[in-house]
């Protein structure tokens, strides 16, 4: 589709605009560091993530700095969030909180896909290529822009090591 802008009495042709469909499920592989936006079982765009410094194996407990492993619901958006933009996920399921009771342990919760923090210093290059949330999926803030566009509040995302 492309966009005519009227200035100076001028017919102004921009460039095409993309616009992505709306997303139906969110695969985030930890091993790779990546999460795909899929529709309809057809890839529509990959980002990388930085996870917490702790990625290897699911969360057991709170404040493992680990990133769950499972099927979840992107359930709601976060707008008091102290991140740029964030979404909650619906961790901890029913299956995470028995390992961790049979563990004697809290599978702790407040797990968020989200942007940058917000007031980083840190350059997105830097931020990208280091593990540095506490267990939540991070995006560049340009990728969460995109994200949040494209997926709707209730997706599922599966979240694999």
């Amino acid at each position: 589709m492309k966009f005519a802008v009227l200035l100076a009495g001028c017919l102004v042709v921009t460039a095409q605009a993309t616009i992505m469909p709306k997303a139906d499920l969110v695969v985030v592989k930890k091993s790779q560091y990546s999460l795909t936006l899929y529709s309809k079982g057809t890839p529509l765009k990959r980002y990388w993530v930085a996870l917490g410094p702790n990625p290897r194996g699911t969360k057991l407990r709170e404040g493992d700095n680990k990133t769950p492993e499972g099927r979840y619901l992107l359930d709601y958006r976060k707008p008091d969030s102290k991140y740029y933009k964030a979404y909650h996920i619906s961790y901890p399921s029913l299956a995470d909180m028995k390992r961790a009771q049979k563990f004697g342990v809290e599978p702790g919760g407040n797990i968020l896909l989200h942007g940058q923090r917000k007031g980083s210093v840190m350059s997105e290059e830097m931020l990208q290529r280091s593990n540095w949330t506490n267990g939540c999926i991070a995006l560049i803030n340009a990728d969460m822009d995109e994200f949040w566009a494209s997926v709707a509040p209730g997706t599922p995302i599966e979240i694999l090591p």
